[in-house]
């Protein structure tokens, strides 16, 4: 048999919905917001602009401001993007929430549990061995390599550390695509920097 993979399968992780904000809710105890149909603000002030997204808590329902732009002069704007703003596109909602800026400014994170999905090629795996994969990411959503590969492949996740070679820590968040290799019988090194 050759060592050389035979097959190359294409995994993507897609976004199915915008994740919840890990964010502390001011009148009550919950700590998870929501974008809901994703609304902005525009405040002018003169010749300059606030914009602010507009979250909404998942337990109170109260709506709290996300600062995107504060006190920009109108001409900074391209007008396409504050148009946008205007009409609440769902677009620029979905890339302002994931721009990791404006959770640094604005002190969140993002819970995407329960907001992705993994679409995988319905292959038989019983035939060339061994199988390379190559996992690609539509939006920047964090997963452990190891419980991802597990749940396309329907493997444990001790198989998984058995029979994958991969050049990223398979127990390590990421959000960047990767490439790893299938291998029909357990492997003596499960991945680099493990």
């Amino acid at each position: 048999m050759s060592s050389q993979p035979h097959t190359a399968l294409p995994w993507v992780v897609r976004r199915t919905r915008l994740p919840l904000l890990s964010l502390r809710c001011v009148d009550c105890p919950s700590e998870s917001a929501t974008t809901g149909e994703g609304r902005f603000r525009v405040n002018a002030n003169g010749k300059l602009l606030d914009v602010w997204l507009l979250v909404r808590c998942v337990s109170c329902d109260r709506t709290s401001k996300l600062t995107v732009r504060e006190r920009a002069p109108v001409r900074s704007f391209d007008p396409a993007e504050l148009h946008g703003y205007r009409v609440n596109d769902p677009e620029l909602v979905a890339s302002t929430l994931l721009d990791p800026l404006l959770a640094r400014r604005n002190r969140f994170t993002l819970d995407w549990t329960g907001a992705w999905r993994l679409d995988t090629p319905s292959v038989s795996l019983d035939d060339a061995w061994p199988v390379r994969v190559e996992v690609v990411f539509e939006d920047p959503v964090p997963v452990r390599p190891e419980r991802l590969i597990a749940r396309g492949l329907g493997l444990s996740r001790n198989e998984v550390l058995r029979r994958i070679k991969c050049d990223i820590p398979l127990r390590r968040p990421t959000s960047a695509a990767f490439t790893f290799t299938v291998t029909a019988t357990a492997t003596a090194t499960a991945t680099a920097g493990d």
